[in-house]
């Protein structure tokens, strides 16, 4: 079996979000279960600074290509690196004039760049990797694939061999445009249709890659239920009620190798589950490097993520003035929108020995603080899959969620009597239910010590490592071989 996977980013040559992590990782295990594996992304400006950055090999294997359907005849030339301590080729789609953006998301005519390294992406591989019976996409971005083959190509004596497998990691980004950009993908006109890509008198790449991949899956099994319907759906839960028999859910899974606290190199003490002690000399430097009074004893809430209401950080906000009453600390991580940074920085304004509100990206901190803290806060509006939640109870950080897609699937109530559980979590979304959930987690931690120290025991040894997850990905690509749709 032999399959390549199409992603708008990877860690770490482009990451903006967990799409990276999952692309960046998934192949490794992957691997182990499938003959061949490639990996194709667009050669975005950071790109380039990243390969250098981690001393990467690059190669130009291919110029002078061309689309095959797009009007846009721009040529193309593709170049090869492979994933960090693999061997698995990830090839980068390069186009100066449409790629030119160091903010990857951030081009002035999405719909034309995306489309574009679609056609692309099926032009190198019908020329370069005709060997690829699977082709494995990604949210909307790449949907286009989907609508190519099953359209412009089912009678290619090479494309036409393919199925493909789309996964949502976010059904809230759906890459919504003009019809016009049908005439300029070099797509048939009667895609514009309600029963394809017609979406409200606009083009829905999204829905183009629902109807038209042969097998579809979203990142957790609650996720894929809550999406079909309306509340979750995003006006495509009758299209994904359609597509239910070929809709699966796999949760998504982290590194093991990489988030490790016995051996991450980027935490000062390594710990695991029997010598906790050194997680609170983290908890101290951590203190120590953002500005905090040191104290061992004072439990470390925190956030990290994007700093968005999907997320959950206006419940955050509303209770920060009361959680300061507290003796706890509070520290955040991330970007997002400007009105929750600047109420966040002026938060740090009026607290600053009780918060420290930090409006970046920094992934050696972000370790530093899962290691260091005793509370992770993650009470998202909906959360396909999620893993900071993972990352949190891998380092024995207690997670608070809302009960919602994948924090559903992973995270289960914690009982001082039965011992049972790995975090807290709640069901309505409102800031006070998310307080209630903090106190509760805050009198554990200070008056329950036994208690606590159970709780982190079982957080520390849930499995959320991707060996399961691939065995899930290989079964709905041996479905999807079995099963395509023309």
């Amino acid at each position: 079996m032999n399959v390549t996977m199409v992603s708008y980013e990877v860690d770490p040559f482009a990451k903006v979000g967990g799409l990276a992590d999952v692309v960046g990782t998934l192949p490794k295990f992957l691997k182990k279960i499938v003959d061949k594996i490639n990996v194709i992304m667009p050669f975005h400006k950071v790109v380039e600074e990243n390969i250098k950055k981690y001393n990467l090999p690059l190669e130009k294997v291919a110029e002078d290509l061309y689309p095959i359907s797009h009007s846009f005849k721009y040529p193309f030339s593709v170049y090869k690196s492979h994933l960090p301590d693999t061997d698995i080729p990830i090839y980068f789609i390069k186009n100066e004039n449409l790629f030119s953006t160091k903010d990857i998301y951030e081009y002035p005519n999405k719909e034309h760049q995306t489309s574009y390294f679609s056609d692309c992406v099926l032009s190198f591989i019908k020329n370069y990797l005709s060997d690829t019976e699977i082709i494995h996409i990604n949210d909307w971005q790449t949907s286009l694939i989907s609508v190519y083959l099953k359209n412009n190509y089912r009678d290619d004596p090479i494309l036409s061999k393919t199925s493909t497998i789309l996964t949502i990691h976010n059904l809230g980004y759906q890459g919504i445009f003009p019809p016009e950009i049908l005439n300029i993908s070099g797509l048939p006109g009667y895609l514009y249709n309600i029963d394809a890509l017609e979406f409200f008198g606009q083009i829905n790449f999204l829905k183009g890659g629902i109807l038209f991949s042969d097998i579809i899956n979203t990142v957790s099994k609650t996720y894929a239920e809550e999406i079909q319907t309306e509340e979750y759906g995003y006006k495509l839960d009758g299209v994904l009620k359609v597509r239910n028999d070929d809709l699966y859910g796999i949760l998504n899974g982290i590194d093991y190798n990489i988030f490790n606290p016995e051996t991450d190199k980027s935490i000062p003490y390594n710990f695991n589950k029997d010598k906790l002690e050194n997680k609170n000399k983290n908890k101290v430097y951590l203190q120590e490097k953002l500005g905090l009074p040191k104290n061992e004893n004072v439990p470390i809430l925190s956030f990290i993520g994007r700093i968005v209401e999907q997320k959950g950080i206006d419940l955050i906000s509303e209770i920060l003035d009361y959680l300061t009453l507290l003796d706890v600390q509070i520290i955040i991580l991330g970007t997002g929108e400007k009105r929750y940074e600047d109420l966040l920085s002026k938060y740090q304004n009026k607290y600053p020995k009780k918060l420290s509100i930090n409006i970046k990206f920094d992934k050696d901190l972000a370790q530093l603080i899962y290691a260091g803290s005793d509370i992770f806060i993650m009470p998202s509006k909906y959360e396909p899959c999620g893993l900071g939640q993972m990352y949190a109870m891998r380092y024995g950080t207690i997670p608070i969620v809302r009960y919602t897609g994948g924090l559903a699937d992973t995270v289960r109530e914690f009982s001082c009597e039965t011992l049972s559980g790995t975090g807290f979590g709640f069901y309505e979304y409102s800031s006070s239910n998310l307080l209630i959930k903090i106190l509760k987690s805050i009198h554990l931690y200070n008056r329950e010590k036994n208690c606590w120290k159970k709780l982190i025991t079982n957080a520390m040894n849930e499995d959320f490592s991707w060996n399961k997850s691939a065995d899930e990905y290989h079964y709905i690509y041996k479905r999807a071989l079995s099963k395509k749709r023309f």
